[in-house]
């Protein structure tokens, strides 16, 4: 009897950890960072407190194991999601803000550990998208985002964190 309540008990625990160890798909979805704001530039790149925030998020998800990276075709975005494509010997894929429904299911289908940058319009809708929950907008000081979506096989968690706040950033430069 023992041995049957053993085996009863090993295939639960098996059963257990396969559902929740294998999500398919967990999406990290941030703004670029701090970019540089001068008149009759159309696309700006990083500031230098900006490069310190991309290499500090690059520095965090590595830990991770991401295996596909996504930035729109900025050089704002390509910036921010440099510095962790370098870290993880991965290309940056580009993706077009303007079909963030078609891009949603393509990151569902894709499986693995995903990041995506993207922008201060695009990364809220994005993040609905993919998690079905209402998220704030980001006000245009806003660069210490981080969401994360763990699509499960029946349901989507958002998760959402905060990276250095630009108040404490801009004390060191």
């Amino acid at each position: 009897m023992r041995n049957i309540y053993t085996h009863v008990l090993f295939i639960l625990l098996l059963l257990l950890t396969t559902s929740f160890s294998s999500a398919e798909t967990t999406i990290y979805l941030v703004r670029h960072a701090e970019k540089v704001i001068a008149d009759g530039i159309k696309d700006p790149g990083l500031t230098q407190i900006g490069q310190f925030r991309a290499n500090n998020i690059a520095e965090q998800l590595a830990k991770i194991g991401i295996t596909d990276i996504y930035a729109t075709d900025y050089k704002r975005t390509i910036q921010t999601a440099k510095p962790l494509a370098r870290l993880m010997k991965l290309k940056i894929k580009k993706y077009d803000p303007k079909n963030l429904k078609e891009f949603s299911k393509q990151l569902l289908d894709s499986g693995g550990k995903i990041v995506v940058v993207g922008h201060s319009n695009t990364t809220p809708e994005l993040t609905k998208l993919l998690s079905g929950k209402e998220v704030d907008s980001i006000k245009e000081h806003e660069f210490d985002n981080l969401y994360q979506v763990i699509q499960l096989k029946e349901k989507a968690i958002l998760n959402r964190f905060k990276s250095i706040p630009a108040s404490r950033l801009k004390a060191k430069f």
